[in-house]
């Protein structure tokens, strides 16, 4: 895997840690639940920011060889 893939894996767990620790639900779900919740943002916010990172910087190299 890529540096940079990795450094944006790490981004999206912190993230993803951030928000479970400030999730507040009034309802306790089940253990389960918690754990497809906090996998599933991990794997949102990931694609989510390479898809921005890595359009950003196709865009970038394309400019500059223009």
């Amino acid at each position: 895997m890529k540096r940079t893939n990795l450094n944006i894996f790490a981004v999206a767990i912190f993230l993803s840690v951030v928000g479970f620790l400030m999730d507040g639900d009034v309802k306790e779900p089940s253990m389960l639940m918690r754990f497809v919740e906090f996998f599933m943002m991990i794997v949102v916010l990931f694609t989510i920011i390479s898809i921005f990172y890595h359009s950003f910087v196709f865009a970038k190299k394309s400019v500059l060889k223009d």
